[in-house]
């Protein structure tokens, strides 16, 4: 379970702060305000790029808190600029660090009970599953959305940021 999950956390999230810091040079380039990036949407319902960045980031550390039980740390959501949105990712990165392989090994068959939802509903999913149908799908939908608004708001970004920006 860590060899499933702690690499391909840290590898897309420096592929995301890899598109941070493409997003920065764009907007420097085109001489405009990168809060703009920030705000982007690409439906008035969704919620805007700085909120994918910070989704992403919590769905990756609370799939791990879960599974391992290594308490997660707590950020505050208050993060209004590239820079503070790459702090944030270095953040999660650091809480990776932290947590000991042997604490997500072996935890494929463990219960997990999750909130879904506002409304205070929780799910019960084994810990293999929860990864697996769970996380996974929720991380990568908000580094793919986070992705697809700076690539149409004109970031230079293509397959090769996506899948290897890191250098991983």
């Amino acid at each position: 379970m860590s060899s499933a999950s702690l690499p391909v956390f840290q590898s897309m999230l420096g592929n995301l702060d890899h598109f941070l810091v493409k997003a920065a040079a764009h907007a420097a380039a085109k001489k405009f305000d990168p809060a703009n990036l920030l705000a982007a949407r690409l439906a008035p319902d969704m919620l805007p790029f700085t909120r994918q960045v910070l989704i992403a980031c919590d769905a990756s550390k609370l799939g791990v808190a879960r599974l391992s039980g290594v308490e997660a740390p707590k950020f505050e959501d208050t993060e209004t600029t590239i820079e503070q949105l790459r702090e944030r990712i270095a953040k999660t990165l650091a809480y990776f660090d932290r947590v000991p392989a042997d604490k997500l090994d072996g935890t494929e068959d463990k219960d997990i009970t999750f909130p879904v939802g506002r409304d205070g509903t929780t799910r019960t999913m084994k810990g293999e599953a929860y990864l697996k149908h769970w996380v996974f799908p929720n991380f990568f939908f908000h580094v793919t959305t986070a992705y697809a608004l700076l690539r149409h708001n004109g970031v230079e970004l293509g397959k090769t940021d996506y899948l290897l920006g890191s250098k991983a």
